[in-house]
C-alpha cells in the first residue's frame, strides 16, 4: 500500500513539474497555430497596452482593437528599439464596436450629438512571438491568430508575414506605442 501511495505521490509531483514548466515558457496547454506552432500565452491579458485602435472597413468591418505587450515588448517600445528582442510578445485583441446607448443619453447633456462606442462581441485575438532563428524566414516572427480559443486554419495563417511585410521598415510591426 505504501508503494502505491509512493507512486501516486511520485506521479503528482511529476505532472506538476510538467505544468509549471509548461506555464513557465509562456505557452498555455491549448492548440497551437499552424505552421508557426504559437499558443495562447499563459496571462496575456494581463499584460500592459501598447496601444488602442480602431478598424474601420466600410461595410465589412468595424472593430476596436488592443494590443499588449509582454514585459520585454514593453521596454523595447518604450527604448524604441528595433529590431525587437527575442522573446517579444504582441498581442492584439479584436473586438466588434457598437454604440452604447447609456453613454450616450448620459452625454447628450454636456455634449449634445455625442456618439459613444464600446466594444461587443469578441472577434479574435493574435499574436507575434519574436524568435529570430525560429522564425528566420517570416522576419523573425512567429504569428497565431484564435478565435474562440482555437487557431484558425493554414490559409488563414500563410498570409500573416505577408500581411506585416509593408511595415518592414518597423520590424514587421504596424502597432506604434501610445505613451
Amino acid at each position: 500500500m505504501k508503494r502505491i501511495g509512493f507512486l501516486l505521490l511520485a506521479v503528482a509531483t511529476l505532472s506538476g513539474v510538467f505544468a509549471y514548466i509548461a506555464h513557465a515558457s509562456g505557452q498555455s496547454d491549448g492548440d497551437s497555430s499552424p505552421i508557426y506552432g504559437v499558443k495562447i500565452p499563459a496571462g496575456y491579458r494581463g499584460w500592459k497596452l501598447i496601444a488602442v485602435a480602431n478598424l474601420l472597413v466600410a461595410g465589412k468591418v468595424d472593430q476596436l482593437r488592443a494590443q499588449l505587450g509582454n514585459d520585454i515588448a514593453i521596454k523595447a517600445f518604450k527604448e524604441g528599439k528595433v529590431p525587437f528582442p527575442d522573446g517579444t510578445i504582441i498581442a492584439a485583441i479584436h473586438w466588434t464596436r457598437v454604440p452604447s446607448e447609456d453613454n450616450n443619453k448620459v452625454l447628450d447633456g454636456p455634449f449634445p450629438g455625442a456618439q459613444s462606442f464600446v466594444v461587443g462581441s469578441p472577434v479574435n485575438v493574435q499574436f507575434m512571438v519574436k524568435d529570430a532563428k525560429k522564425y528566420a524566414a517570416s522576419g523573425g516572427w512567429g504569428f497565431a491568430d484564435f478565435t474562440g480559443g482555437k487557431p484558425g486554419d493554414r490559409a488563414l495563417h500563410e498570409t500573416c508575414f505577408a500581411c506585416h511585410t509593408p511595415a518592414k521598415d518597423r520590424d514587421y510591426v504596424f502597432t506604434r506605442y501610445a505613451p
